[in-house]
C-alpha cells in the first residue's frame, strides 16, 4: 500500500469524497473554484486546500498529475 492510499484511509468518508472530487477536477483541467497555490521554494509543486485537508501535487510535461501527499493541515504538512 502506498503513502497516498494510507493517507486516504485516515480521512473520514466525507473527506475522501471531497478529495476525490478535487482530484477529478484537477484531472479534467477544471480548476475553477479550487484553492490552489504554488508552494514557495518549490518550483513545480502546488497545493489544493479544502477545509483542513491539503493535497500536494505537481504536473508533468504531458499534463499528467502526480499526487505527492494528502494530509490534514499541521506543522509538518509541507515537509515531504
Amino acid at each position: 500500500m502506498d503513502k497516498i492510499e494510507k493517507a486516504l484511509e485516515k480521512l473520514t468518508k466525507k473527506e475522501r469524497e471531497r478529495v476525490k472530487q478535487i482530484l477529478e477536477k484537477l484531472k479534467s483541467g477544471n480548476t475553477q473554484g479550487l484553492d490552489i497555490k504554488k508552494l514557495k521554494e518549490r518550483r513545480d509543486i502546488f497545493r489544493v486546500r479544502t477545509g483542513n485537508i491539503r493535497i500536494m501535487y505537481r504536473t508533468g510535461n504531458s499534463g499528467v498529475i502526480f499526487v505527492l501527499a494528502i494530509d490534514r493541515r499541521k506543522e509538518d504538512t509541507y515537509k515531504f
